[in-house]
């Protein structure tokens, strides 16, 4: 597998995207959504598989301080290759220099990060707009 990789907002296609964020499963995430998403955030890494859009992460940063890994996406079909360590590991080394890193993932990932150095966090806490389907999900604990 030759990827190529990007990092840019110009040559993306919004719609694309959406459906790799459907198929990964991550989510029903509009493209308009996603646009704006990405726009916001500092880094970004895109992988392209002979010119189709096959994985995308995100991090948040403020430059310094604190950096927030999101939205790292992998089509089925390229899942399970080391396409998703590769996403982080580009993020995470354009973090660098940030005195910590943070993210969330879907709930039965957490051994994946894991294997990348991040670790549990004891006070992390978060307010979802649907409480209830978050904690459905398991990304909240009821007490």
């Amino acid at each position: 597998m030759a990827l190529t990789w990007s990092s840019t907002l110009d040559t993306i296609d919004w719609h694309e995207l959406a459906a790799l964020y459907r198929a990964a499963p991550l989510g029903n995430k509009t493209a308009e959504g996603l646009k704006t998403a990405f726009s916001h955030s500092m880094f970004r890494a895109l992988a392209y598989d002979d010119g189709v859009l096959v994985g995308a992460g995100r991090m948040l940063a403020d430059g310094i301080d604190c950096a927030y890994l999101c939205d790292v996406a992998v089509l089925p079909s390229h899942q399970g290759t080391g396409l998703g360590r590769q996403i982080v590991s580009r993020l995470v080394e354009a973090a660098r220099g940030h005195r910590k890193i943070i993210l969330y993932s879907v709930p039965g990932k957490e051994p994946f990060y894991r294997k990348l150095g991040f670790r549990r966090m004891t006070t992390a806490m978060a307010i979802f707009d649907d409480q209830a389907a978050a904690l459905a999900r398991g990304y909240l604990e009821d007490r």
